[in-house]
């Protein structure tokens, strides 16, 4: 591991002229796909079985476990109140349980199926959790998490010949106490949306780039049951930038594509400002991060930083990034 170091970077920015600063929390050699943020500390799962935490405050308070000997690779993580969980991509995959206050952790289900592959894994509230998983007959497979007791979620959707989705970013899954939404993509991207009243699903097509395997949604957020954005491209083609970027205003019924053309790009993960009932929004990708001021209708390259893949919001006025080998912080001025 790296020693702690940091950098800053100043710049004016979009139209409210605001600067910022970036600077690294923690260096590492790990990719890093998931994070959660809790007690002050940034907490994150990634390659070669690597779970762990720095705390934004003081980064040199931080700490590292191995989950397992077997050089798993982490994309998705989650929490309820006293436990993190994180399942590894591919066969066969291991549902782990840390506990939050002694980092103790065991293996709680498992997946042994040849095709099994968690992109996502996303609490709905305390009691409810779902993780989505590829599948090797095309109907949608859902590992459910409920009341502490593990299975799978019994539906009717049927996937299209080769749609799937990314495990990029953690955050092809969003909810309210509603709906849970989730994005596909590939040869078809679509949203499919459970109704917590009727526990089905609808699924909606979308206007998204999509028909090749490396095409469509790769993250998705909403405000509440209406308002939604999502976001996507071509990892194979990264500064292609038409259809990658849409939102809904009716629970993503339907779609609007936003700025085709006019963004920076491939990206990885969206998230709503807090508190800007859906106005301002940050995007990363592989090279870039950006920001919307007006609904995600148009967007500014904010940065050229490269190798970030997810974000999350601290508060109003600052963000954490992960990716590559590092953690930062984006703070506002």
């Amino acid at each position: 591991m790296k020693k702690f170091g940091f950098f800053l970077i100043f710049l004016s920015t979009f139209s409210l002229a605001q600067k910022f600063t970036l600077k690294t929390l923690l260096e590492d050699k790990i990719s890093i796909r998931a994070l959660e943020l809790y007690d002050g500390k940034v907490w994150y799962s990634g390659t070669e079985s690597k779970f762990g935490y720095v705390e934004l405050k003081n980064p040199q308070d931080k700490k590292q476990i191995i989950l397992s000997e077997k050089k798993l690779q982490f994309r998705t993580l989650a929490q309820d109140k006293r436990s993190f969980y994180a399942i590894n991509i591919e066969s066969p995959a291991y549902f782990f349980k840390i506990d939050k206050k002694t980092l103790k952790y065991e293996i709680v289900f498992e997946d042994n199926a040849k095709a099994a592959f968690y992109d996502t894994f996303h609490f709905v509230n305390e009691n409810l959790a779902f993780a989505f998983s590829d599948t090797d007959d095309q109907h949608l497979k859902l590992a459910k998490f409920e009341k502490g007791a593990w299975s799978f979620f019994q539906n009717s959707v049927r996937l299209n010949n080769g749609e799937a989705a990314f495990a990029a970013s953690n955050t092809n899954i969003a909810s309210t106490k509603n709906y849970l939404w989730i994005a596909t993509g590939g040869k078809s991207s679509r949203i499919l949306r459970l109704n917590f009243k009727t526990q089905k699903f609808e699924v909606f097509n979308t206007p998204f780039i999509q028909g090749e395997s490396s095409q469509g949604i790769y993250s998705i957020d909403f405000l509440n049951d209406q308002f939604g954005i999502a976001v996507g491209g071509d990892y194979t083609k990264q500064d292609a930038n038409i259809n990658n970027i849409a939102t809904t205003n009716d629970g993503g019924k339907t779609w609007e594509i936003q700025a085709s053309g006019k963004n920076a790009g491939y990206t990885t993960c969206v998230k709503i400002k807090p508190g800007s009932k859906g106005k301002e929004i940050i995007a990363v990708g592989d090279k870039h991060i950006s920001y919307s001021e007006d609904f995600g209708n148009t967007w500014k390259k904010i940065s050229d930083e490269k190798g970030l893949f997810v974000c999350e919001w601290i508060d109003t006025k600052s963000i954490v990034f992960a990716g590559k080998d590092r953690i930062i912080k984006l703070s506002f001025e």
